[in-house]
């Protein structure tokens, strides 16, 4: 895939979009490429993540983290752990390749560390993004706790 393409898919990754075209081609020269057949295992739940991946060709298919769960399908732009861009953390699930041959840019720590290293004005971005998450995900729970009367 052509370098041009690599940033395309990257821009439109959650994350990864909100940093600028040379902190996308330092992720992209330094992200590692893989490549599945149908079906291949891409990490398996309780391993140690070191690292995300954004898909950038096929569909990953994430297998349900209980037993009324629903299988998640990620595609093409797609980030596949997050948090594990900035520290290890357990996997919560198992991914496989769906049921074509799939590409993922693997993006480890270390990558990650270089490029807020060099932007650090993408630091920012990331720090403001992320506390947006954890405000929203803590009003969540904040009204759902409301909601429920017991």
């Amino acid at each position: 895939m052509a370098l041009d393409d690599d940033i395309a898919i990257l821009e439109a990754a959650p994350l990864f979009g909100l940093m600028n075209r040379d902190a996308l081609r330092l992720i992209s020269f330094a992200a590692e490429r893989r490549r599945l057949d149908p079906g291949a295992v891409l990490f398996t739940r309780g391993e140690t993540a070191e690292g995300g991946f954004v898909v950038t060709r096929g569909t990953v298919v994430l297998e349900p983290r209980g037993p009324r769960g629903a299988p998640v399908e990620a595609g093409p732009s797609a980030l596949i752990g997050q948090a594990a861009l900035f520290f290890p953390v357990e996997r919560p699930t198992t991914a496989r390749a769906g049921s074509f041959p799939v590409e993922v840019m693997v993006v480890t720590q270390a990558v990650m560390r270089r490029m807020l290293e060099v932007f650090p004005d993408a630091a920012a971005v990331i720090h403001d993004a992320l506390a947006d998450e954890l405000a929203a995900l803590t009003r969540a729970f904040a009204g759902s706790r409301a909601a429920d009367p017991t």
